[in-house]
């Protein structure tokens, strides 16, 4: 089984640290300055430190060894956390920023900010989530590289959950930053504090729909997710190339983790062969592809019927 588990604790250790740090110099500024920019980038902050803490758990549990009542795996496991973790993404950090928005429009005054200290904040946090989305893109890159996929489909595409919690959550955190700044700077050329609670408004609408985008990948995942149509391929392909093989009928493989797949395939094999014997070939195939393909975890093959000719991929 490939253990997913080294590049994305890394990733997720390298968020949680930017992201604490953020978060503390955010709240801080917060208080200090009362923008609602401000106090919608803590919130931010907060709900992505406390989501890293899921990919964590999802990490460590989703490589638990095979048992007798798991014999696929804990794989699953790493999207249940991760979709715990987008989930308070969305009610913590969009609707504190969204609340605290609306409340600034409806109550707030235009009393002078603390702008100086906003936009050092700022200033550090752009620094700081910009190093965590960039060693989170290197493992993107390298990951993609081998898939011969673009960094961003791949991100899309991924089985590795943590990996693309971290790189969407920086992504939306630099952008709320970019938001928040605006927000603030139009605040103090206008006086007018209407543009710093838009801003707040903003960043928990860019936080909403990063949130709906991870638990839908999540769902999509738990639910049985094949792989994109290249992956397939490249499964079926590589069982076509055995000797034994003379046509594969039909394949369905299935993400059951994070760069875990169980395969199940309907095969023509080459010859005549009496029952035993084409037991003990499927048997082999089965151990021949799990060895080749390092993220097959578990294959299981059976000889097609002559009706099965009709049948098309899955």
């Amino acid at each position: 089984m490939v253990k997913a588990e080294g590049d994305s604790t890394l990733t997720v250790l390298v968020a949680f640290g930017a992201n604490l740090v953020v978060a503390l110099a955010k709240s801080f500024a917060a208080v200090v300055s009362g923008s609602a920019s401000m106090t919608a980038e803590a919130a931010h902050s907060w709900a992505d430190t406390g989501n890293e803490i899921f990919l964590l758990v999802a990490n460590r549990r989703s490589v638990h060894e095979r048992d007798d009542r798991r014999p696929l795996g804990y794989g699953r496991e790493a999207y249940v956390w991760s979709l715990l973790a987008a989930v308070g993404l969305f009610v913590v950090g969009a609707a504190v920023s969204i609340w605290r928005g609306v409340t600034e429009l409806l109550h707030g005054d235009d009393a002078p900010e603390d702008y100086r200290l906003a936009y050092l904040v700022l200033a550090v946090a752009f620094v700081l989530e910009g190093t965590s989305l960039l060693q989170s893109l290197r493992q993107l890159r390298r990951d993609a590289r081998t898939y011969e996929s673009d960094v961003l489909q791949y991100a899309f595409e991924t089985s590795d959950p943590t990996v693309r919690a971290v790189f969407a959550e920086d992504s939306a955190a630099l952008v709320g930053i970019v938001i928040a700044f605006l927000g603030i700077l139009l605040h103090q050329v206008t006086g007018d504090v209407v543009w710093d609670a838009i801003g707040s408004i903003l960043v928990g609408g860019v936080l909403g729909v990063v949130a709906v985008i991870l638990i839908n990948r999540n769902r999509v995942f738990l639910t049985g997710e094949p792989g994109p149509p290249r992956l397939q391929q490249a499964l079926r392909d590589k069982l076509a190339s055995f000797p034994e093989v003379a046509s594969v009928r039909f394949l369905r493989p299935e993400f059951i983790g994070p760069k875990q797949i169980f395969v199940i395939a309907s095969v023509d094999l080459v010859g005549d062969a009496v029952e035993s014997s084409i037991a003990r070939t499927l048997r082999e195939l089965e151990h021949r592809l799990e060895d080749d393909v390092p993220y097959v975890v578990e294959a299981v093959l059976t000889v097609s019927e002559p009706d099965d000719a009709g049948i098309q991929p899955g």
